[in-house]
């Protein structure tokens, strides 16, 4: 099969089981970076979310056009981001149109009740597969066996200060592009 129809079939996927926002598409990132690695691989996608996040617009339709113009060009970053963006498109559509007729339907309120923390779970561990991508030296794999072992000192020291700086009264003001700058001079120097 061409690389752009896979690559639509797998963006088509991600898009549809996706729920829950931009780092729900980080596990099926992974899983396509492990089956198509000429596309990209687990180091690149690291950096990958590093500039999606700090760029305008959504994590998920950022990474889909970046690796939609690796695999294709132009036409591949179209076509990628097409597909990740169509069974939303699709299914807000749908529920818009009937959620007023149901809204105030027990069932339909306890089914969005038992997706909420579901879609919490899958962002949790989203967020620590990106922890484990952007904390464990390169080449290496965390364990809980030996924690330690493998964490980047320099990345888990960065990491620490920014969360710490967020928290005061008045660092809590600074706008969080002074803190990705930070913390892109930071790698720069240190990593």
């Amino acid at each position: 099969m061409p690389d752009l129809l896979i690559l639509c079939l797998e963006f088509l996927k991600t898009g549809l089981f996706a729920v829950g926002g931009g780092l729900a598409t980080l596990p099926f990132l992974m899983n396509m970076s492990d089956a198509h690695p000429a596309w990209f691989t687990r180091e690149m996608l690291a950096d990958m979310i590093a500039v999606s996040e700090s760029t305008p617009g959504p994590l998920g339709v950022n990474m889909a056009t970046y690796v939609g113009y690796n695999v294709a060009g132009p036409v591949g970053a179209v076509a990628a981001t097409l597909s990740l963006v169509f069974p939303s498109l699709v299914i807000i559509t749908l529920i818009a149109a009937l959620f007023s007729k149901y809204a105030k339907n027990r069932f339909v309120n306890r089914a969005f009740a038992g997706v909420r923390p579901a879609v919490t779970g899958l962002i949790a561990a989203a967020g620590f597969s990106v922890l484990q991508i952007a904390l464990v030296r390169p080449g290496q794999t965390f364990s809980f066996a030996s924690p330690f072992s493998s964490l980047s000192w320099q990345a888990l020291t960065i990491f620490a200060v920014i969360v710490f700086a967020t928290q005061f009264k008045y660092t809590k003001k600074i706008h969080p592009i002074a803190y990705i700058a930070l913390g892109a001079v930071a790698g720069l120097l240190f990593l």
